[in-house]
């Protein structure tokens, strides 16, 4: 009896003891991936060179990311986490194969290339579709959050998404996005709207409860779009988000 005791006690103390190595190593992701983002990404582009020259800050941020774990329950934390991931993911991938001209250059760069995150090895695609959008409805701003590589994609920003703020940043991101004319491309004239080539390769995702694409984009948008526009997809630019 004495034994069983003594081990439950020992796992319940390991129990503890690993969540709180978690929780700090949590932490300290935040913190060292707000100061990396921070430093290296300006106006919404990327110095790659810069960090290929002096990649030990996100070596050290892909280390720690090996023991974090997080819960979805905690909804905030988990997508901050993720969203972070995915995008510090992405540079590292890039930085790897550096000099390229765009993420398409290095094969197997979305589905794939393996990373180790929280203990597995997962593709960019698996942290996009699987860990993010599957789990969360496929709510449609994590499309303006997840930064691909691309000048197609919206800019990356040069801060760490954070549970305390997430949503706010989530919206105003998502609000950047829709307002910015090279982005959204509207003819008034010809009574014509080019929508960027992610409202084609997840349609389902902006067009839940029966809303159209505009009706979406309307949601965010400063100066509404009419609803008899018509809807066309402009080229995605898969060009390198890299600093000159």
């Amino acid at each position: 009896m004495k034994i069983n005791i003594i081990k439950q006690t020992i796992i319940v103390l390991l129990l503890i003891s690993f969540t709180c190595v978690s929780s700090q190593n949590l932490t300290s992701f935040f913190e060292k991936s707000d100061a990396f983002f921070e430093q290296y990404v300006s106006n919404g582009k990327v110095d790659y060179n810069q960090i290929k020259t002096a990649p030990s800050q996100l070596q050290e941020l892909l280390e720690l990311a090996k023991d974090v774990n997080v819960k979805k329950e905690n909804s905030n934390q988990y997508r901050a986490y993720w969203i972070n991931i995915y995008n510090l993911v992405v540079i590292n991938s890039i930085v790897a194969e550096y000099p390229v001209k765009s993420p398409l250059d290095i094969p197997g760069f979305f589905d794939k290339k393996l990373h180790n995150v929280s203990g597995k090895n997962t593709t960019l695609n698996d942290i996009e579709n699987k860990m993010l959008r599957a789990e969360f409805n496929n709510d449609p701003r994590f499309h303006f959050v997840l930064v691909c590589a691309g000048l197609g994609c919206p800019p990356i920003i040069n801060k760490v998404y954070h549970p305390d703020t997430l949503e706010r940043q989530l919206n105003e991101q998502t609000i950047l996005a829709l307002n910015n004319d090279d982005f959204i491309k509207v003819n008034s004239k010809k009574k014509k709207v080019q929508l960027s080539q992610i409202f084609e390769w997840y349609t389902s995702d902006f067009t839940a409860q029966n809303k159209s694409l505009i009706e979406f984009v309307n949601t965010y948008k400063k100066d509404q779009i009419p609803n008899t526009f018509k809807t066309s997809y402009y080229k995605y630019d898969w060009t390198l988000n890299a600093t000159e």
